[in-house]
């Protein structure tokens, strides 16, 4: 028996949909109206005689079929796209020395990374993770060929590809009582996230006072789901046993984090150009980001 084919935008419009949870948001992942999203979605069930998701108007779930077809899916988008690029693009091979802060995309890091790996099998990536001003200095000393890091406050480094907003975090049952000076947990100088803290709260005349120094961001969030006290990081690091603190006359608004990627004008710029592009172009397929042109 001939299966009929199936058709990568359907699939692309699908994996979408599943991935961000509406036909609107994922409208705006494959540059499509919210109609021609529906169409597809609608054109692959009828090609594989299956409802693929659970819709009225308050909620959309995948069914069981659209469970194991989105695993599929997403295999096929993999292979596809590693096609494209294998016609398209010279083979990219050789080792980068390459510096991620931990500030970057936490949580959708390590799944990109794995993926970059099998579409590009000649690249050897040599990892250092860490805060931004460690993997600068790195850099500085020719020890990394390209770093993903914090923008410098004062220096202009590098070409802004990241830019997420700043949140203050907190336990998720901690009160807030104005009455008291706020405990911050930090990390220790120079730190930009420390000096926002700072001048923050310096600027409404909120007293604090340092309840936790930390050596890590990873330490950091601990410290702060244990009720050590407040900080600031990125919307990303919000997880389990946190939350954010939503009331600006204690807790000042504050301003967009960008992260920068610096060396891409070095000797290694050949091996930089394709794992960049391939970040920046996985995470605006719904990463929780805003990309910089």
């Amino acid at each position: 028996m001939r299966y009929p084919d199936l058709e990568i935008d359907l699939l692309r419009a699908f994996v979408a949909v599943a991935e961000t949870g509406s036909f609107t948001a994922a409208a705006d992942v494959v540059g499509r109206s919210q109609s021609a999203v529906s169409q597809k979605v609608l054109r692959l069930e009828e090609i594989l005689q299956r409802r693929v998701f659970d819709r009225n108007s308050r909620s959309l779930s995948l069914t069981r079929d659209g469970e194991r077809l989105l695993v599929a899916a997403r295999q096929m988008l993999e292979f596809n796209d590693a096609v494209i690029r294998s016609v398209r693009e010279p083979a990219a091979s050789g080792t980068l020395r390459l510096g991620i802060a931990e500030d970057f995309i936490p949580k959708e890091l390590p799944k990109l990374l794995a993926r970059f790996s099998r579409l590009y099998p000649g690249m050897r990536i040599d990892l250092m993770t860490g805060l931004s001003c460690a993997l600068l200095a790195a850099y500085d000393e020719d020890r990394l060929d390209a770093v993903i890091a914090k923008k410098d406050g004062t220096a202009q480094r590098g070409r802004v590809i990241w830019r997420e907003p700043l949140v203050w975090l907190a336990a998720a049952d901690h009160q807030v009582d104005a009455a008291r000076p706020a405990r911050l947990v930090m990390l220790p100088p120079p730190c930009t996230y420390r000096e926002l803290m700072i001048g923050a709260l310096d600027s409404v005349r909120r007293d604090w006072e340092v309840a936790c120094t930390a050596s890590s961001l990873m330490g950091i969030q601990a410290a702060v789901a244990g009720g050590l006290g407040v900080t600031v990081l990125g919307k990303s690091f919000v997880q389990d046993g946190l939350q954010i603190l939503h009331a600006p006359d204690h807790w000042p608004t504050l301003p967009m984090t960008e992260i920068t990627v610096i060396g891409e004008e070095s000797a290694a710029a050949d091996l930089i150009r394709p794992l960049v592009t391939y970040l920046t172009e996985s995470l605006s397929k719904g990463g929780p980001l805003t990309l910089v042109a």
